[in-house]
């Protein structure tokens, strides 16, 4: 690796939490020799060298050269191989004042601890086989998730439901190849290449990948959330539709037209998934030489052009205006009947009933605007993605055994074939971080936060 990021069993040190006052703060090291190196500056230093892994030691940090007394603290001890690195490492938990942290830290440097860099714990983690790729990305989408579904896919990628699908294909893929270089080594026993090489496996391997590559718009919706419009043609309910999602009077609701001159946003939580919602201004000629609310209307048109979904409402006391509905996209909107309370029609086909004063038609409506976002919602325990490396592996991997199915079926030789099973084999490894670069390491881990 290159001189930057080097990393050995050195003992390194940072902040694992926070960097701002605190009841508790927790200082890491990890490294060769940790125990020892704190042991210098414990007061129970004997107690510390003796305690078993993953044991608690009370006592004072102090430093030698004066023996100042620094702070009291705990000190989890955990043993060489069964820490969250691999390596011999000790977690202080201090007080959370910013300049106690800062002595502990100094401490720990005068004790011979250097600062750990972004991500070096859990790449330590990684090349001490402690875990894969798949898992030393998911800690870093646990720590940025924005929902508790978010939380909850990355938790389940840090157990490892990525590395198990991904497995499970390249013991596949492994049992392919290796029957087809046994018969590249014994040429003389000539033997088709469908026999040994099923056609309907691997298309079938392609489209369990297939899913699992669709998973990454669904992980990184929950992660990274959607942009909803709500528009529609003045007084037709955004502004009360808008409060209603946001459970406070955000938008101003009026009888008068033209009343919201601009957009306005907040983030809300839909079934789930983060939302930045956009209350628009309503669409109509606006007033002769308004300046104000023409450009508060052009506004809103380029967010409703940008947003993820537009929710398009008409008032159901009202109806529909003659051409309203020309020009929407209807593949990028849902269509709301608001007012439904006081509304004398049924709604048309097409549109969700939905009172903001009543609540009448709001759970379907987030129901509606869930599924439509993610088309197909993942259970609890589907594995799904949020990296583009991996996505973009995934894909490399495909395209791989669709060269095998071609091969196949143009009847290519054996050692065409093998050189594409080989590629889709690669690609997934570096997935899990079996085939992989120090580039590639650097660059992942560098990512991180410190202390991680």
């Amino acid at each position: 690796m290159n001189s930057s990021r080097a990393y050995h069993d050195d003992p390194i040190t940072a902040l694992a939490t926070p960097w701002g006052e605190s009841a508790v703060a927790v200082i890491r090291t990890s490294g060769a020799g940790s125990v020892e190196l704190i042991a210098a500056c414990f007061s129970r230093s004997s107690a510390l060298r003796k305690a078993a892994s993953h044991a608690m030691v009370h006592g004072m940090l102090i430093d030698p050269d004066d023996g100042r007394e620094i702070d009291e603290v705990l000190c989890a001890v955990f043993l060489d191989g069964r820490g969250y690195t691999g390596e011999e490492s000790v977690e202080i938990h201090a007080h959370g004042s910013l300049p106690g942290i800062q002595l502990i830290l100094e401490l720990l440097r005068k004790a011979g601890f250097r600062d750990a860099q972004p991500g070096e714990f859990t790449q330590r983690a990684f090349l001490n086989g402690r875990m894969d790729l798949t898992q030393a990305e998911a800690v870093a989408e646990i720590v940025s998730s924005k929902s508790r579904a978010a939380h909850t896919m990355a938790l389940h990628r840090l157990g490892g439901g990525i590395r198990e699908r991904i497995n499970a294909a390249k013991e596949e893929l492994k049992i392919l190849l290796g029957a087809v270089e046994i018969q590249l080594d014994y040429p003389e026993d000539e033997v088709p290449a469908t026999e040994l090489i099923d056609p309907v496996r691997i298309s079938a391997l392609g489209e369990d990948l297939h899913r699992l590559t669709e998973s990454f718009t669904v992980g990184r919706l929950y992660n990274e959330g959607a942009r909803i419009a709500l528009s529609g043609r003045t007084n037709a309910g955004k502004s009360s539709l808008f409060n209603l999602f946001v459970r406070e009077d955000r938008s101003i609701v009026s009888e008068v037209h033209g009343t919201t001159r601009d957009f306005v946003h907040e983030k809300v939580t839909i079934q789930g998934i983060p939302v930045t919602l956009y209350d628009t201004a309503g669409l109509r000629e606006a007033a002769s030489g308004d300046a104000v609310e023409e450009e508060g209307i052009r506004r809103s048109g380029l967010v409703t052009g940008e947003a993820d979904l537009v929710l398009y409402l008409v008032d159901g006391s009202q109806g529909i205006a003659r051409e309203e509905l020309n020009g929407l996209d209807r593949e990028q909107t849902l269509l709301v009947w608001s007012k439904a309370d006081i509304s004398a029609a049924a709604p048309p086909e097409g549109f969700l009933a939905v009172s903001s004063s009543s609540g009448e038609g709001f759970p379907e409506l987030e129901k509606a605007i869930r599924d439509r976002l993610l088309g197909r919602a993942p259970g609890d325990d589907a594995a799904v993605i949020d990296s583009v490396r991996q996505r973009d592996l995934l894909i490399r991997a495909q395209q791989a055994l669709g060269e095998v199915e071609t091969g196949l079926a143009a009847d290519m030789p054996l050692d065409a074939l093998a050189v594409d099973l080989r590629d889709a084999l690669d690609s997934l490894g570096e997935i899990t971080g079996e085939v992989t670069t120090t580039e590639v390491l650097n660059d992942m881990f560098s990512r991180f936060c410190v202390g991680k």
